[in-house]
């Protein structure tokens, strides 16, 4: 079997792996892997965009697009205290744009554009899909430290033999114009006979994936250490309400623990290092069978060590905000043995 990190980038093969399986597995990002990110499609909307190699490759653009949007700053550095379109902020993620590109692998126009775009909150491309699919590949893979990126594309049922052929010649475009990996789980494509199969390693264990899709659409990427995962209402949320709160000092969002050498990294989406605190915040998707179990194995193991699990649900935070955080402080203040 294959590690993550030796699977093929610039081309498209179909991994013998159950979808949940892979996406619990890649979050943290193991080690030397590429910057893997997920695509999970719906059927209908697929099978329209699917008509055509054009339209199915413009889909999955402007989901690459609204991640790297998403994450910035992270793929320019210098750019994290510069704040709105307005003054000088636009001239200057320019010059550190193309001040970033001259020294690297980047596009200086497709970069600087990319840079003022994200400051003024988004907007379309002036570039065409061969120049945006290389650059989002190459930001994509800045934005976590790797060299490259991949895609983790789960196939839905349903596709017919044309949409199945739509559907991988798309994926192969991709993978050839980014020099990106297009790893395919889900439905069978029996209809298409030239993708190969390869089985990866899969991280033992229980993770913590720290998972959202960019802008409420169908791309999913791993959150950045340090920040609330941009693409997280709740965590943003509770991170605006932490920010105004004097006892939430010595926070750490998205942080990777490692319970003992031989097990699997878990990502916490909140820590109180000092007071041994984790704070998780579940969405829907942590109601379902692989990740509700990798949930209650990770706690326990996290327990063991000395940790309290305090979890909320993402809609507890949005809509009562004052008794997550009075939850949360209590708990902080019982460990500090004090009442400041």
């Amino acid at each position: 079997m294959r590690s993550w990190s030796d699977l093929p980038v610039g081309r498209v093969v179909r991994l013998d792996v159950e979808a949940d399986a892979a996406a619990l597995s890649i979050d943290p990002l193991p080690p030397g892997a590429p910057a893997i990110l997920t695509y999970r499609p719906e059927p209908a909307e697929l099978l329209d965009d699917a008509r055509t190699v054009a339209g199915l490759v413009a889909s999955v653009l402007r989901e690459l697009d609204a991640a790297a949007l998403a994450l910035f700053p992270a793929w320019l550095p210098g750019a994290a205290g510069i704040d709105g379109p307005g003054g000088a902020g636009p001239r200057a993620v320019r010059s550190l744009a193309l001040r970033t590109a001259s020294t690297g692998e980047h596009y200086g126009p497709f970069l600087a554009e990319l840079a003022e775009r994200a400051l003024a909150g988004g907007g379309p491309s002036a570039f065409p899909p061969e120049v945006r699919a290389a650059g989002l590949a190459r930001v994509l893979a800045g934005s976590y430290g790797r060299s490259t990126s991949a895609v983790l594309v789960h196939v839905p049922d349903g596709l017919g033999a044309a949409a199945q052929e739509v559907f991988v010649a798309g994926c192969e475009w991709l993978a050839q114009r980014a020099k990106a990996g297009v790893w395919l789980t889900g439905a069978p494509l029996d209809a298409v006979d030239r993708v190969p199969t390869v089985r990866p390693r899969p991280t033992t264990g229980p993770t913590g994936p720290s998972w959202a899709q960019a802008g409420g659409g169908r791309m999913g990427y791993p959150a950045i250490a340090g920040r609330p995962h941009p693409g997280s209402p709740g965590e943003l949320a509770l991170e605006a309400a932490l920010a105004r709160c004097a006892w939430a000092s010595g926070r750490a969002w998205n942080q990777t623990y490692l319970p003992h050498p031989l097990a699997a990294p878990i990502r916490l989406d909140l820590l109180w290092e000092r007071e041994r605190c984790v704070v998780e915040i579940d969405g829907p998707d942590h109601r379902g069978a692989a990740k509700f179990a990798a949930d209650r194995e990770r706690d326990v193991l996290l327990q063991l060590d000395g940790y309290a699990v305090l979890r909320f649900l993402d809609v507890q935070v949005l809509t009562d905000i004052e008794t997550v955080l009075r939850r949360i402080a209590q708990f902080l203040r019982g460990r500090r043995g004090t009442e400041g």
